[in-house]
């Protein structure tokens, strides 16, 4: 006859997984932390110098002028309507749209660490995105319109820089098919809403180029944060 079950029999919760004992995953994944840290100081340090350089400019520099005269819009019909639709993904209600689609993907596979992640990361971004707008105080088309760092270009590449590494976390990808996934999803991203800035003539080229820097900076800081956060939190509870 088995002896009954005690406490002292009891399969332990694991870290933070509840009774299946298993943890709660990361927002950043272990195995891409030092290259992402690596990245994150290289593009802070864009971010600064393109800002000290282009400090309450007006107009486009000698970098913006080897790609495109960014005074007014470049794109005509069909693609123009392509760069209106991109670009509406990092105005108010679209942002918002791909922010609640993202985090409540998060919470149906019972990720609610990787929600936080995403509205964190998304809104830290924007946030910070719109603070440097005012700090350096470059505009385009005059009538105070401030266009460094491009937000748009944050938003988007900060959404799909978050979105990269839940995917290899929750794949399990080593470093170097995560750091392809991530490298793949930023650029795409950044690309894509960067053209359709600069088509419009929303934005400078290295408008672009410091909202792209910029996503690159916070997005891996807000995941160490939150995962330092949950973990704190977890040891509490037990």
């Amino acid at each position: 006859m088995e002896p009954p079950i005690t406490a002292s029999h009891r399969r332990p919760t694991g870290r933070g997984g509840g009774a299946t004992g298993r943890p709660a995953p990361a927002v950043l994944p272990p195995s891409l932390r030092a290259w992402l840290g690596l990245i994150a100081v290289l593009a802070a340090l864009a971010v600064a110098v393109l800002g000290v350089m282009y400090a309450g400019h007006s107009r486009s520099g000698t970098v913006d002028r080897w790609f495109v005269q960014p005074t007014a819009d470049s794109v005509q019909p069909p693609w123009r309507r392509v760069a209106l639709g991109i670009d509406f993904l990092g105005e108010p209600v679209g942002a918002a749209t791909l922010v609640v689609i993202a985090a409540t993907g998060c919470l149906l596979l019972r990720r609610p660490r990787a929600a936080v992640f995403v509205v964190a990361g998304a809104g830290v971004t924007v946030g910070t995105a719109t603070a440097l707008k005012f700090a350096v105080g470059r505009t385009i088309h005059g009538d105070g319109n401030l266009s460094y760092p491009s937000g748009h270009t944050a938003f988007v590449t900060a959404l799909a820089l978050a979105l990269a590494l839940l995917v290899t976390g929750r794949l399990g990808l080593g470093r170097t098919a995560g750091t392809l996934l991530v490298l793949a999803a930023t650029l795409a991203a950044g690309a894509a809403m960067g053209w359709a800035q600069v088509a419009l003539g929303a934005h400078y080229p290295t408008d672009v180029l410091g909202g792209w820097c910029t996503a690159l900076v916070l997005i891996p800081a807000a995941g160490w944060l939150v995962d330092r956060a949950a973990d704190a939190g977890g040891r509490r509870r037990r």
